[in-house]
């Protein structure tokens, strides 16, 4: 919980229409989960910018740094599967 009485910093993600990518949009404080869906609903979707919300406690979020550990940003070149390029995309694909 934070120091400055606010309660914890929750992350919030929003959905602009159904099928698209959530997409972060900013933080909030809030006590419980109920609130930050509350403050959130309120901040970032009072007119109509999403269908959906995602929120997370900042302090649940895992990361890792590009510095930290070099096998995981390392190139995958052995795994041309990976990589889409050769893939031929159907006539009328949406949101691939």
């Amino acid at each position: 919980m934070s120091t400055d009485n606010q309660g914890p910093i929750w992350e919030v993600f929003v959905q602009t229409k159904p099928g698209k990518p959530y997409k972060h949009v900013g933080s909030l404080h809030a006590y419980d989960k109920e609130m930050a869906i509350e403050n959130a609903r309120d901040l970032y979707t009072r007119r109509n910018e999403g269908t959906g919300l995602w929120l997370v406690k900042a302090e649940e979020i895992v990361s890792v740094k590009s510095g930290d550990e070099e096998s995981y940003f390392e190139p995958a070149d052995d795994k041309i599967y990976r990589h889409p390029t050769f893939y031929n995309m159907p006539d009328g694909s949406k949101h691939i």
